[in-house]
């Protein structure tokens, strides 16, 4: 519960209801034609370049990041500085290695890409299942989160019931935006949430440097003594321990971000909305730098809540302080009935509720895009499926994608669902990441190596999810009170990724040995191809 007054949660309500209003319509205004394919799934290539930097942005900069990122920094300081700096880094590792092969490889998804030398269902359904798995857990976790964050926001009984309704709000809309809008759509909401979040932001770490008379230093004694921590908030080991094995689980940790993030469907579905290969050059290049200035001031903010909020309310509000930067606003203005508190929460909680609207619309649109693209209209009816039937199912399967999203989100809404999130960038990194590099890069790769490094990846990283100390063992698991944990480690990319490399590596060299004929004729397309992947010549 928060600590302002109706009148405030009334101005906050009709705030919200703005803004679903305004970005319904925009989404019916720029909605696809129905038969029109590349309209859905790219937006006629039409978006500037500024435009679709600020919608990949968008896409990139989830809940997770704006909610979880920051209280992160407020509650484990140097931890949470790593974390947000190993989330720029992911974008810039896009941006330099795989954006430009990825646009002039892919058409509108990830099964266009891994398809391009290796044609067949096998690989459209591993494409398929990859997506939806490294997308769904994305979705249970944002709407989850919806739930108990808009009842704070809105000061409503934190019941299982009024959480419900929230879940089911909030997945109704993304349904309707991913369904109506299409890419275009999804990416004018996703520049609206870009420009609010930007600028909410900027506000609120410009009134915690004023606090502090812009100096640095008395911002991070502040904060050192808000979290209780003293020195140690300045240093490794607050979040995962000082042990051998706390360090080895935070290197794994970075390492699955920067490889991971970037490499998530819903972002590089961005990349074929693109023009031309100019285009996505600068469209990255606003990207990261939009990103790399968000993740400055989550830190400039999360320090914030440390020294102003302090780790001992932070905590009692939500133990992973996914609540500071409403609780910092809360302080930042003032009494709870003046105008400056009002306006400055209202503008912060106007910036949450946009942020899980984009979120989890630019993520169920990705995985409709998978099952109508890559499943119905080339695995089941092999490239011959009309376009008009392809959106059809598209927009049914943004429904069913959705309604699935919404139930398991209820079902678990008391459960700490934080570790999906790591579990989907596992499989990013462990699978996708690999899957790419090596079809992109290897004329080698094989098709028997391309489903080894999706499915070998992705079902490495979910086994050791599963038996790890972020399901169980610990207090802060999932499962608290049970004790299966056989991987002492709470992110799995130290064994998940060079798994997945080494799959797609022995899959092909097994294949080469096996079937030579099939694998010099994989050899042949990647070479008429060469050229055009990687330097866009004809």
């Amino acid at each position: 519960m928060n600590d302002f007054s109706s009148g405030t949660q009334a101005i906050v309500l009709v705030l919200f209801t703005t803004l679903v209003t305004v970005t319904l319509m925009m989404c019916v205004m720029a909605g696809p034609d129905r038969d029109d394919l590349t309209n859905f799934y790219t937006g006629y290539l039409s978006l500037t370049p500024l435009k679709n930097g600020l919608a990949i942005a968008g896409d990139y900069i989830s809940a997770a990041t704006v909610l979880s990122t920051t209280g992160i920094i407020a509650l484990a300081g140097y931890d949470g500085y790593v974390l947000a700096v190993s989330t720029a880094l992911s974008l810039v590792l896009l941006m330099f290695l795989l954006a430009e092969p990825l646009r002039n490889a892919g058409r509108f998804t990830m099964g266009d890409v891994l398809a391009r030398t290796m044609p067949g269902r096998a690989v459209r359904i591993a494409a398929c299942v990859v997506t939806l798995s490294a997308t769904l857990p994305f979705l249970v976790v944002q709407l989850s989160g919806a739930g108990s964050l808009l009842t704070f926001i809105l000061d409503i009984p934190h019941a299982a019931g009024a959480r419900t309704a929230c879940i089911v709000i909030v997945g109704t809309l993304m349904i309707i935006y991913a369904a109506i809008g299409g890419m275009r759509g999804t990416a004018l909401i996703q520049m609206i949430k870009i420009v609010i979040l930007l600028g909410t932001s900027g506000v609120l770490a410009a009134l915690v440097l004023s606090r502090f008379d812009w100096n640095p230093g008395d911002i991070l004694r502040a904060a050192q003594h808000g979290s209780g921590a003293g020195p140690a908030f300045l240093q490794q080991g607050l979040q995962l321990g000082t042990s051998t094995v706390g360090l080895l689980d935070f290197v794994s940790l970075q390492i699955t971000v920067v490889l991971g993030v970037a490499c998530l469907p819903h972002i590089t579905m961005r990349l074929y909305s693109a023009q031309d290969v100019p285009a996505v050059r600068r469209s990255m290049s606003w990207a990261v730098g939009t990103v790399t200035t968000f993740c400055l001031l989550v830190i400039i903010m999360g320090t914030g809540a440390a020294a102003l909020v302090g780790s001992r309310y932070i905590t009692a509000a939500d133990p992973h302080g996914r609540t500071s930067v409403l609780m910092l606003s809360q302080v930042l203005g003032g009494t709870p009935d003046s105008a400056g508190a009002t306006i400055l929460y209202s503008a912060v909680a106007g910036m949450v509720f946009i942020t899980l609207l984009s979120s989890v619309a630019g993520m169920t649109l990705a995985a409709a895009s998978s099952l109508a693209h890559d499943l119905f209209a080339h695995a089941v009816k092999r490239g011959q499926a009309e376009p008009r039937t392809e959106m059809t199912v598209a927009a049914w399967t943004s429904v069913v994608v959705g309604t699935v999203a919404i139930v398991l989100a209820t079902m678990v809404q008391n459960w700490d669902v934080g570790v999906l999130t790591t579990l989907a960038i596992c499989i990013g990194a462990s699978a996708v990441a690999p899957a790419l590099t090596y079809s992109l890069f290897w004329r080698g790769f094989t098709r028997t190596g391309l489903l080894a490094t999706l499915y070998g990846g992705a079902a490495c990283a979910l086994l050791l999810m599963i038996f790890s100390k972020a399901v169980s063992g610990t207090p802060s698991a999932v499962f608290p009170d049970a004790d299966f944990d056989l991987f002492p480690m709470q992110s799995t990319g130290l064994v998940s990724i060079p798994f997945g490399y080494l799959a797609g590596w022995l899959g092909s060299r097994l294949d080469h040995r096996r079937r030579a004929a099939d694998s010099r004729e994989h050899r042949r397309l990647y070479e008429e191809s060469e050229a055009r992947l990687l330097a866009a010549a004809e």
